[in-house]
């Protein structure tokens, strides 16, 4: 199978000049922060992380009274030297509730402040390991809590009411309906695919025609990082999918450059918005008391997957996990269902 990357260059381009535009609003240092991490972060992360260091700075620069003097832009590794534990212990409280720049109030979460100053001591230990810093004072700050909360998913019920309504459209309204009929077989084949091979949101709007072998029930997709696999789907994912794939080739309104295989009303590759916009709306009539999201979607398709084989190295290697643990975490309260059969393994005396 032959893959076009052209999706994939075009996001790298789009996210590595957003990330330029960042830079250019940052501390100089921290283009040579972004530059030492390169290699070992995707370029959505180094994103996230250039937004983070935006927000600090600027809580710095408006905040800590030593520092309010000084344009972020201006802001040196002699003036990072001086922050202190307490300056983050401040940073951290701040995080709970802010205005920003613009005059707009936010407000963050366990994870979202946990990300947030797990950032800022990424790039306090890169200075300190080059000895541009005195100390790794962010090291010493101690990390929010977090609250382990329930991983929503499909069980095996709901992801057969799920399938059933985006086939038949029973609960749409009048409107919907009516773009029902036009994108119901694209529909069928992106919520099947999602749920029966777990793939992530980006993979599949990545997806482009020459990906797909039907012969062999397998696609190559690029993951996270860039690497490309070959992944297989079931009889069933091949029907929904193939009866797409014709009708999308069958299709003369669509340019002949256009490769993607999943494509929008206007003949052009789907959005990531648009797909979490279709799986929201079938799941409000399925599912309606559960919120669930294309991710969700690849969470019920882990659990079935590991209910099946009791293997969580299956599974991680399955959804691309680079690290065993992301799975563990996933999926670990499925360990209860070993534990309960576990219980009646093991006899004690003969009946």
């Amino acid at each position: 199978m032959d893959t076009n990357n052209d999706y994939f260059k075009e996001r790298d381009i789009l996210y590595r000049n957003k990330l330029n535009d960042i830079l250019a609003t940052l501390p100089d240092f921290c283009y040579e922060y972004f530059v030492g991490i390169e290699q070992k972060y995707s370029i959505l992360t180094r994103v996230g992380y250039a937004r983070d260091f935006y927000t600090f700075f600027y809580f710095l620069t408006s905040q800590i009274p030593i520092f309010k003097d000084i344009l972020i832009t201006k802001f040196t590794l002699t003036e990072l030297n001086q922050v202190t534990l307490t300056h983050l212990e401040i940073y951290l409280s701040y995080l709970s509730m802010y205005t920003n720049e613009s005059g707009n109030i936010c407000m963050n979460n366990e994870q979202a402040k946990l990300r947030k100053i797990s950032s800022v001591r990424s790039l306090f230990k890169y200075f300190y390991n080059k000895g541009k810093l005195d100390e790794n004072v962010s090291s010493k700050i101690t990390m929010p809590k977090l609250h382990e909360k329930e991983i929503i998913r499909l069980d095996k019920d709901e992801i057969t009411d799920f399938i059933d309504t985006v086939d038949n459209g029973k609960g749409l309204s009048k409107r919907e309906n009516s773009y029902h009929k036009i994108n119901h077989k694209r529909d069928l084949a992106i919520t099947t695919l999602l749920l029966g091979t777990g793939i992530r949101i980006s993979e599949c709007v990545g997806l482009n025609i020459d990906d797909v072998d039907f012969e062999k029930n397998a696609f190559q997709i690029t993951r996270k990082g860039g690497n490309q696999v070959i992944l297989y789907f079931s009889d069933e994912v091949r029907d929904t999918l193939f009866d797409y794939y014709l009708e999308r080739m069958e299709n003369d309104k669509v340019d002949e450059n256009e490769k993607a295989l999943f494509l929008s009303m206007q003949n052009k590759r789907i959005t990531v918005r648009a797909v979490e916009n279709l799986v929201k709306k079938y799941a409000q009539i399925a599912t309606p008391l559960k919120n669930i999201s294309p991710h969700k979607l690849r969470s019920s398709y882990g659990t079935q997957l590991y209910r099946e084989t009791r293997d969580i190295y299956v599974v991680a290697e399955v959804l691309g996990h680079t690290d065993v643990n992301t799975t563990k975490k996933h999926y670990a309260a499925i360990s209860e269902d070993i534990r309960k059969n576990a219980a009646n393994v093991v006899t004690l005396r003969d009946e």
